[in-house]
This record gives C-alpha cells, structure tokens and sequence, in this order.
C-alpha cells in the first residue's frame, strides 16, 4: 500500500494536482441533480480508472492504470480483471511524466474486440494492444518510448485508430490489422509544455477531437480528402486540467472531465462553459466521461484525493 500511493502521488504532482485538503475539496452539489455511484474499486490494488469503453449490455470495459489492468466492470458494480500487462524491467521508472508503466485509452470494436494502450517507457511494451474476446493482449503497434499515449478513439469507417501522445504532442494512427503507427498531425495546439499536451480524443462530426491539458482546450481538427487534418480549430478553452470527455448527442454539446477542480462541465456548440457535476457529488479526480442513451458515466481516479476511486453515474437530463 505504501508503494502504491507513493505511486499515485508520483502521478499526482505529474499531473499538476495539489494536494487538497478538505475545505479545498468541498463543494456545493449542483442543485436538482440525482447522481449514484454504479462502482467503487481498491486503491490499495492500483485501481484507479483511467478510461473507458461500453459493452452492449451495459457492462463497462475500463483501464486501471496504476495496476496496467484492463477490467470489465458490471452493471451490478462487480469488477472482473481481464489482463495485466507486464512490468517493463525497470518497473516503468522511464514512463515519461507518470515514471511508472500505465494502461491508457480504450476502445471497443463491434466484433467484441478490445484495443487500448500501455505506456511504459520500453520500445518492447509501449504501443497499440488487441485484446479479442477470451483472448490475451497482443501488441499491434509500437509506439515512441518516449512518448505518452493517452486517448484512442476508433474511425469505424476506415477501421483506424486515432492515438493522442501527450508528450509528443502527436496523433498517431494505426490500422485495426496492426502496423507501423503514423503521424497524422502535430499541430501546435496539441503540444505538450508541463503536465499534459494532447490527452483525450474522440471522433464526431466528421473530425478529430482533442483536449489538450496544458492549454486547456478542446480543439476540432476536420477530416479532408483522404482522411488528412484540416486546419485546428479550438472549439473550448479555459479548460483547468481537463481530460477526457465525451459528446452528449449528434450536436457539439460536450461534458468534459477537469481534473483539479473536481468538476465536469458542459460545454456549449459556443463553448460556453456550465458545471453540472463537482466535488460534493462525489467526483475525485475525474479522467474520463462516458454517456449511454440518458445515462453518464465519469470515472473518478482519486489520484491525489487517494479516497475513493469510483465510477459515479448520473442522468443526462439533470445536467441541463
């Protein structure tokens, strides 16, 4: 235990995150919103939830980073590890900003395939995972040991991943089928400077989206002819710590994940920005936004609160 939050504390300051006391981490809770917690999971074993990808029968598949597990969570709350990637032989300690070896972003493809990302700071075990259903993790991809892959989304059309670096400040692709990964684009507005550059990413519209910690915004990066980065368009800033989100409909409405503050905060197809969920709710250190029909799901790490990790559910509507 005391290694593990030694650990979290690593990932804490990586992260820019102060150590709050608890007036700093009151808050009021947003008023006329019902919100319950759908799971809650061990510390003690490095189960902090990073991202998330959805099951269709509800279940939710989820990264622990600190453990470098993916797991399956129910709709009951009980957790089911389905891999433990293995620890890189310096224990992860060249991982750039974390110094530890971490499970990252994750999706689901419709055939019940899995493919998420480890970044450990070796060229042998950094890269793009697949993990088919009852299979093993198998690397696809290598990507840059000196980076930090963060956010993954999948482009069904094309079957190409989509891969955030937060240090490099690079989109990287890579097919389904596996491969060398390529350099979409590395655009200033992805770049990293202290914490975090290019951290969650989604596919929406007809674009690439990405938020950007150190910047503080999420921008739009349009596809072109042949699948090539249009101009960046910065579509939200004065985003504190934020880090991954997630889209509430067919619109550009958005609720985003901000770290520090304890927040998530919905933000507008203007990019005005409103709070709709906060610490009294029982947010610690949300990573990552997930929303299923009326249903949202954020997933709180408790990297520096060190409480309660925990996935905490609300419904749409009250977020309005």
């Amino acid at each position: 235990m005391k290694r593990l939050l030694a650990t979290v504390s690593v990932l804490a300051l990586a992260a820019g995150i102060a150590t709050f006391g608890s007036a700093s981490m009151a808050g009021a809770a947003v008023p006329g919103c019902a919100v319950h917690f759908a799971a809650h999971f061990d510390l003690s074993k490095g189960q902090t939830p990073e991202n998330v990808a959805q099951e269709p029968d509800g279940d939710l598949d989820v990264t622990f980073s600190v453990a470098r597990q993916v797991a399956r969570v129910g709709t009951d709350g009980a957790t089911h590890i389905l891999a433990t990637m293995p620890l890189p032989a310096d224990g992860g300690a060249n991982t750039p900003v974390l110094h530890f070896a971490a499970t990252m972003g994750i999706v689901r493809d419709h055939d019940g395939t899995l493919y998420f990302l480890y970044a450990a700071g070796t060229a042998d075990l950094t890269g793009v995972w697949r993990m088919r259903p009852h299979g093993n993790p198998e690397r696809i991809a290598a990507l840059p040991a000196n980076g930090l892959p963060n956010g993954m989304a999948l482009d069904r059309r094309s079957g190409v991943l989509y891969i955030a670096d937060s240090v490099l400040g690079t989109i990287w692709t890579v097919p389904t089928a596996g491969g060398a990964a390529t350099a979409w684009t590395t655009a200033p507005e992805l770049a990293f400077s202290s914490i975090a550059g290019a951290n969650g990413l989604k596919i929406h519209n007809h674009a690439v989206w990405v938020s950007n910690t150190d910047q503080g915004t999420i921008v739009r990066i349009p596809f072109l002819s042949g699948n090539r980065p249009g101009p960046v368009q910065i579509r939200a800033s004065g985003l504190t710590t934020v880090d991954d989100f997630a889209f509430t409909g067919a619109g550009n409405e958005i609720l985003a994940a901000l770290n520090h503050p304890n927040t998530v905060v919905r933000i507008g197809p203007g990019g005005a920005l409103t709070t709709v969920l906060a610490a009294a709710d029982g947010l610690e250190n949300p990573t990552s936004v997930e929303v299923r029909g009326d249903t949202v799901y954020v997933l709180n790490a408790a990297y520096a609160t060190a409480k309660d990790p925990n996935i905490l559910a609300a419904r749409l509507r009250d977020l309005h």
